[in-house]
């Protein structure tokens, strides 16, 4: 699909899909505002099996990044370990002994949620505020720690790579996700696939299984990749979903669909304009495969991102259940 100029693209978009005031002045929880409490008691009651599916990658130093922006892979180091016990240096009574240990990374190095205060548009957070909210102590108005308990509801999967992509059911890099690909992918998968207002709506690329497969990162980590095309926009904000997210390291098609240099178009409207909350490096593998196995791609999902107060990401360990 052919695109204008980023900025005739941009301003476009930016007319059309903004939500600022849409939950008053005050609002820190953006597209969040959409799952209510019926939501969360309808997606409650989709568990049937009651077989649980942890959508994250490992927090190892393994991990796929390689220093884009500073961001390097979790350090994990141990204060006291079994070792010291055994010597009998820890100076506690009555052979009492422990182990404590630290780890030391990026909010964003893995499975993660993108917060409201993360990504700017032309100086401006969402809701209008400015970018300055965010200082040196940290999100003083939309830190993540407002999200703790508020993504819980009905989890939908999109399996993209494997309605439209090869015979290992991935999309290769560089493939953008149209709106087209969405409904096909939906229809391709059933009624339990319909996108409904106050979903948080999972896209598998097949990325992350493709690296793993090949046993390498290669660039999985701010290179080229599958993803959302910028066009998707108006879906995400037609469908009135509560969040997204998606296997791939930035959701959203790289290299960028324009001709002039880009950074992030999507993450541009979606976060401070839309009030979208954008999930990424999600591990979806298994649960695609389940998914696949019984034909419903509907679950409880619950997704709560830990609550460093004035983050603006944070990671998640999130629980899909069926």
């Amino acid at each position: 699909m052919s695109l204008g100029p980023i900025e005739e693209e941009l301003a476009k978009a930016r007319s059309a899909y903004r939500n600022w005031g849409r939950w008053g002045e005050d609002d820190v929880l953006g597209t969040l505002n959409f799952i209510d409490d019926a939501i969360r008691a309808h997606a409650a009651g989709l568990v049937r099996r009651g077989r649980s599916f942890s959508l994250s990658q490992e927090f190892n130093e393994r991990g796929p990044q390689r220093g884009f922006r500073g961001r390097i892979n979790p350090v994990h180091y141990m204060k006291d370990t079994g070792s010291d016990a055994a010597a009998g240096t820890q100076g506690f009574p009555h052979g009492f002994g422990g182990a404590d240990d630290h780890v030391v990374m990026p909010l964003q190095a893995s499975t993660q949620w993108d917060g409201l205060g993360h990504i700017y548009d032309n100086k401006q957070a969402w809701n209008g505020r400015p970018c300055t909210i965010v200082n040196g102590d940290g999100d003083s108005v939309t830190g993540i720690e407002h999200m703790k308990d508020a993504f819980t509801g009905r989890g939908v999967l999109l399996d993209v790579g494997r309605a439209v992509g090869d015979e290992h059911g991935e999309l290769p890099d560089g493939f953008a996700i149209l709106e087209e690909h969405l409904r096909a992918t939906i229809e391709a998968q059933g009624a339990t696939s319909s996108v409904r207002r106050g979903d948080l709506v999972l896209i598998r690329t097949g990325q992350l299984g493709r690296v793993r497969r090949l046993g390498a990162w290669g660039g999985y980590a701010a290179g080229d990749a599958p993803g959302l095309s910028f066009t998707t926009l108006g879906w995400l904000h037609r469908t009135e979903i509560a969040a997204i997210a998606s296997d791939t390291w930035g959701l959203e098609v790289r290299p960028y669909e324009f001709a002039q240099p880009a950074m992030s178009p999507l993450h541009q409207i979606a976060i401070p304009n839309m009030g979208l909350p954008l999930g990424e490096m999600w591990d979806l593998e298994e649960l695609a495969e389940d998914c696949a196995a019984d034909g419903v791609h509907e679950f409880l999902l619950i997704a709560a991102p830990l609550p460093v107060t004035g983050a603006v990401g944070a990671p998640v360990n999130p629980i899909a259940i069926k």
